[in-house]
């Protein structure tokens, strides 16, 4: 799993740079490109079919975060544009991996040494208590989807 992340991390290196010149236009992108190619809303209405007043109402959803993407599709092609649909990780997901990890790892351990105090055995050696850590890592790591579980 951990090789996965890491190639997805490495897809999106280049990538996170230009996040913000990407950002959408406050009005959105429609109505930018429409504009920028000097097209007036009726125009592109009728170039995909639909009505002035459904086409107005199209672009007031792109800019409300409302549109669907079938119909950023529909206008995309009547723009002769492509869309581009991406989740972009904010950060690396191996970093949110081992973070997790280190957290249920943490918990696993404070239990462990709850239960071995009540036994008068605690694990007072901190190598020991980081090489439990690890094995519980990577124990962890052999199956992501334990790090998700919800309590």
């Amino acid at each position: 799993m951990r090789l996965a992340a890491d190639q997805i991390d490495r897809r999106f290196e280049e990538v996170r740079p230009l996040l913000k010149q990407l950002a959408r236009p406050p009005r959105g992108w429609i109505k930018a490109i429409r504009e920028g190619l000097g097209m007036t809303s009726a125009q592109l209405a009728a170039r995909i079919g639909i009505r002035q007043p459904s086409f107005a109402e199209l672009e007031k959803s792109e800019a409300d975060k409302r549109i669907t993407l079938a119909s950023l599709e529909r206008v995309a092609k009547a723009l002769d544009c492509q869309l581009v649909y991406v989740l972009v990780p904010n950060r690396p997901l191996s970093e949110r991996l081992a973070e997790r990890a280190e957290v249920i790892a943490e918990e696993q351990l404070a239990a462990v040494d709850q239960t071995m105090k009540l036994e008068k055995q605690s694990v007072s050696n901190a190598r020991q208590r980081d090489a439990l850590k690890q094995r519980i890592i990577l124990g962890l790591f052999d199956k992501p989807s334990r790090l998700w579980r919800l309590p």
